[in-house]
C-alpha cells in the first residue's frame, strides 16, 4: 500500500474509535528499530500502560495573566542587573585608561633630559593631564548618568 493510503486509514480510524475508551490508556511497544507508543496495540510484544492524571493540575485555577506578568517582570529586573554590571563595567575601564594615560604622561618626564626640555615638558604634561582629566569627568558623567537612571528603574520594578 502507498504511504499516503495507509495514512488516511489510520486518520479515519483515530475519528471511528471511541476516545474515551482510548482516553487513559497507551500501549509501548520495544523493537529493534525503537521505542513507540500508541494508543492501540502496536505488537505482541506491546504493554499496556494507564495516564496517570493529578487532579490538582486539572483543576488548578491560576492566573495566566499574572503569572507571565511577574515572568516579564523578572525578566526586566535580570536585564536591568545585567546592563548595570555593564555600566559599571564601563566605568571601570574607563578609570583604568584614564589611569594608564597618566601614567604614560609622567614617564615622559623620567626620561633623561635638560632641565630646559624637563620645563618644556611638564607644561605640557600638565596640559595633557588637564584634557585627560577633563574627558574622564565628561564620559564619567555621562556614564554615571545612565547607571543612575538603570538603578532607578530597577527600583521601580523591585
Amino acid at each position: 500500500m502507498k504511504p499516503c493510503i495507509l495514512f488516511v486509514i489510520f486518520i479515519n480510524l483515530l475519528f471511528v474509535a471511541d476516545p474515551a475508551a482510548s482516553a487513559d490508556q497507551y500501549y509501548k511497544c520495544v523493537t529493534d528499530k525503537g521505542t513507540t507508543f500508541s494508543q492501540f496495540p502496536c505488537g505482541r510484544q506491546a504493554t499496556q500502560h494507564k495516564i496517570a492524571v493529578s487532579p490538582n493540575v486539572i483543576s488548578a485555577n491560576i492566573n495566566h495573566v499574572k503569572v507571565l506578568n511577574s515572568l516579564e517582570r523578572e525578566q526586566i529586573i535580570r536585564n536591568l542587573n545585567a546592563e548595570i554590571r555593564s555600566v559599571k563595567y564601563k566605568l571601570a575601564i574607563l578609570s583604568r585608561d584614564r589611569d594608564r594615560a597618566e601614567y604614560e604622561q609622567l614617564q615622559r618626564l623620567n626620561r633623561l633630559m635638560s632641565d630646559d626640555d624637563k620645563k618644556k615638558l611638564s607644561k605640557e604634561i600638565k596640559k595633557q593631564l588637564k584634557v585627560i582629566n577633563k574627558t574622564f569627568a565628561k564620559n564619567t558623567k555621562k556614564t554615571n548618568k545612565h547607571l543612575s537612571s538603570l538603578e532607578k528603574k530597577l527600583k521601580r520594578y523591585e
